[in-house]
């Protein structure tokens, strides 16, 4: 009896644990994203040339993001986020440096090829604390990292409004969050591959039950990069806002988020995965309304902030129900966050390129679309109502996002 007691306190510190990784990977991408419009300014690129860049994330991680788990076999989960949590923390220094296109597309590069790596050890963590736990703890998960992006973000509109260089803000928070980050990996769990398991495969192919849930999860991940990395840009440059609100656009964003996120457990227990969706891509079709066609700062804040409240949900239901769909739930939670993860990463750069060719006000306009297809298509995420059998963790990945 003492053994069973002593392992369930260990899970739940893991669990406790695991939801600081979290926060501690939200607020770097919280912080970098508030001083997306410095780091244009001081690398002289246009909206397209930053929608280029914006565009090399997704390709260092789709290159890295394979090698997460071979990593997690042969060094240990525990060793192998305490090294890939630091390398993405450290990375946040990187693109403030930049002086010009080709050195910021090197430096996403990086940026993004760490992200990727170090949220797939994460999540893969998360879900093997859920099963033993045997309850829904991913979409509490997920706010934590909202909580951290609303926290990162916060310090940068705070350091955007004071007018202060990005090199020396993003220098002090990636030293902080380090050290956080660190110290949180003392307490995750430190699962060892065995002796006779073969390393996990490099890549996981979403199977056919998987595509449909992932392109539910693609809709809402894309508004939710689309925002993360625009919405302060679109203040600026659309509706003439000062750096301060338009860095405060970010963290609203990220705000409601964070709140949906860690109250969704309760209300998706209530009623049901399929409504939740539904209700959300109102909620979130109605914030891009409101971003298209306000013409205000503060109606465009409300629908960022609609956004976030609407989508905030999505993707931790679609890991559910790809859990519950298919003959083997791993491989379709691997499959659809594969998907969705791809999606956030892309999401960046299309809006850019979109906007170098029409205008910001017509890329939301498409991220407005996307969001209507959450009502439309929210009955394939059927599978999260019904009861949940225990799964067992992706041995390649479960990306978080997006977010």
């Amino acid at each position: 009896m003492s053994t069973v007691v002593y392992e369930q306190r260990e899970v739940r510190r893991a669990r406790y644990a695991v939801a600081a990784v979290f926060a501690v990977h939200g607020a770097v991408t919280g912080s970098f994203a508030t001083r997306v419009p410095w780091i244009q300014d001081h690398a002289g690129v246009s909206a397209g040339q930053l929608g280029l860049a914006l565009a090399f994330p997704a390709l260092g991680a789709s290159l890295a993001m394979p090698l997460a788990g071979s990593v997690s076999h042969r060094f240990g989960a525990r060793t192998a986020l305490r090294a890939l949590l630091a390398l993405w923390t450290l990375a946040l220094v990187l693109p403030a440096l930049a002086p010009n296109l080709l050195t910021l597309c090197l430096a996403l590069f990086v940026y993004g090829a760490t992200a990727g790596m170090s949220d797939v050890a994460m999540n893969a963590l998360g879900v093997e604390i859920e099963n033993r736990l045997d309850k829904s703890i991913m979409s509490g998960l997920h706010g934590m990292w909202s909580a951290g992006a609303l926290v990162g973000s916060a310090a940068g509109t705070l350091a955007a409004h004071l007018g202060a260089d990005a090199r020396l803000h993003h220098g002090l928070a990636a030293t902080g969050l380090t050290v956080a980050g660190l110290v949180a990996c003392t307490w995750v769990l430190d699962l060892q591959p065995a002796e006779d398991e073969d390393p996990p495969p490099r890549f996981a192919l979403p199977p056919r039950s998987a595509v449909l849930i992932g392109a539910v999860g693609f809709c809402a991940v894309f508004a939710e990069g689309a925002s993360l990395d625009w919405s302060a840009v679109y203040l600026r440059d659309e509706l003439d806002s000062s750096a301060g609100l338009a860095a405060a656009c970010t963290t609203g964003f990220t705000l409601t988020m964070a709140v949906a996120r860690l109250a969704g457990d309760k209300v998706v227990d209530r009623f049901g995965a399929v409504r939740t969706v539904r209700v959300s891509g109102v909620l979130a079709s109605l914030g891009g309304l409101l971003v298209v066609v306000g013409g205000h700062p503060a109606v465009a804040m409300t629908g960022f902030a609609l956004m976030g409240l609407g989508i905030a949900v999505v993707v931790p239901l679609c890991f559910a129900a790809a859990g519950r769909a298919g003959s083997n739930p791993s491989l379709a939670i691997a499959g659809v966050a594969t998907i969705t993860y791809t999606s956030g990463l892309v999401a960046p750069s299309a809006i850019g390129g979109l906007a170098e060719a029409t205008s910001l006000v017509v890329s939301f306009g498409l991220v407005t679309a996307l969001a209507c297809c959450l009502v439309v298509f929210a009955r394939v995420l059927r599978a999260g109502d019904r009861d949940r059998p225990k799964i067992s963790p992706p041995s390649a990945a479960v990306p978080d996002r997006r977010s």
